[in-house]
C-alpha cells in the first residue's frame, strides 16, 4: 500500500506540507552542486506529479557551495537565503512556512549525518524557535539505491559493449568511504544485499578514500582471482574529486565499464521522498502522542 506524500495530523496544513530541505555535503568542483540541484529539482517534480505541488524542495550544503543549511532555514522562517532571490516570485510559495524536514543527502550514515547535522540543527532551533524542523534520516540502506545502481550500471555496460550474464560479471561497488568502520559496513552489507539479489559473480566493496580496498585494488583482487570480467559500480550521489578518483584507478587496474554516480534519477528521488514521508509521519506520531 503506497502512503501519501504528507499525512496530516495536528497543525500541519495539507496544502503547505513542511519544505524538504536536503544537505549535501559540498565540494568545490561545481559539477558536483550541479548534480544536487538537478536531483532538487527531479525530486520537486516527482512529487508534483504524486499531487504534492505544493511541496517545496531545496539543497544546502555543508561546506563549499551555498547556499548553506543556516541560510536555507533562515528563508523559510522568513528571509532570503544567500543564493536565493529575496523577491516572492522567486520561491513556489512565500516564505515563512515555518515547518521544515532536513534530510543528509547521504548514502550512509556517518559523522556529517550523526554529528555535524544535528549541531547545526541544534543552533538552528535555538536562533528560530518559530521554525519547527524535523530531521531524517540518510539515503541508505534503501531498496530504491539497488535499483539505481542497476539502471546506472547496465548504462554504463551498454556503452562499453558489454553483454551476458551476471554470473559472469564481478562488480566493484565503490563508495566514498568514512573514517567510521560503521558506515563502511553498511557499505559491504548493500554490495552483499545486491550480490544475492541480482546474482553477480561477486560483488565487491571498496573505497575511495578513509578505507581499503581502493576501486583499483578491488578490481585487480578480482582479476588477479580469476574472474572474467570486473565492472565498477559508482556508490556515489554527485560527480567530484571521489568521482573521478574511481574512474581513473578502476580503469587503470582492468575494469571493463564504470557507471557514472547515482544523480538525478526517479529511483533517488523516489529515495528521497520516502524519507521525507517517514520523517513527517513520526513528526505527526509525536504530535499525537502528546496532543
Amino acid at each position: 500500500m503506497r502512503h501519501p506524500l504528507v499525512s496530516a495530523g495536528p497543525g500541519l496544513d495539507r496544502a503547505r506540507p513542511p519544505a524538504l530541505v536536503a544537505v549535501a555535503h559540498g565540494s568545490t568542483n561545481p559539477r558536483a552542486a550541479a548534480a544536487v540541484t538537478d536531483l532538487m529539482a527531479f525530486t520537486a517534480g516527482r512529487a508534483a506529479r504524486a499531487g504534492r505541488s505544493g511541496l517545496l524542495v531545496r539543497a544546502a550544503f555543508l561546506g563549499h557551495a551555498l547556499p548553506t543549511l543556516p541560510d536555507v532555514l533562515r528563508a523559510l522562517d522568513g528571509g532570503p537565503a544567500a543564493g536565493e532571490p529575496a523577491e516572492p516570485g522567486g520561491w513556489p510559495e512565500p516564505a515563512g512556512r515555518r515547518e521544515a524536514v532536513v534530510l543528509p543527502l547521504l548514502l550512509t550514515g556517518a559523522y556529517h549525518s550523526d554529528t555535524d547535522l544535528p549541531a547545526l540543527l541544534r543552533e538552528a532551533r535555538g536562533r528560530l524557535p518559530g521554525l519547527r524542523i524535523s530531521y531524517g534520516r540518510p539515503l541508505g540502506p534503501h531498496p530504491g539505491l539497488l535499483r539505481a545502481l542497476d539502471l546506472r550500471l547496465a548504462q554504463a555496460m551498454s556503452q562499453a559493449g558489454m553483454t551476458g550474464r551476471p554470473a559472469d560479471t564481478a562488480v566493484v561497488l565503490a563508495a566514498a568511504g568514512s573514517s567510521r568502520p560503521m558506515s563502511n559496513a553498511a557499505v559491504a552489507r548493500v554490495a552483499a544485499g545486491w550480490q544475492r539479489a541480482r546474482g553477480w559473480r561477486a560483488v565487491v566493496p571498496a573505497y575511495a578514500s578513509a578505507g581499503s580496498p581502493g576501486p583499483g585494488q578491488a578490481v585487480a583482487g578480482l582479476l588477479r582471482d580469476g574472474t572474467p570480467r570486473v565492472v565498477v559500480a559508482t556508490y556515489l550521489l554527485a560527480p567530484g574529486v571521489f568521482a573521478d578518483q574511481v574512474r581513473d584507478q578502476a580503469f587503470a587496474a582492468g575494469a571493463r565499464a564504470v557507471s557514472a554516480p547515482l544523480g538525478a534519477l526517479p529511483e533517488v528521488a523516489d529515495v528521497l521522498l520516502d524519507r521525507y514521508r517517514e520523517a513527517v509521519s513520526l513528526e505527526v506520531g509525536d504530535r499525537r502522542r502528546y496532543a
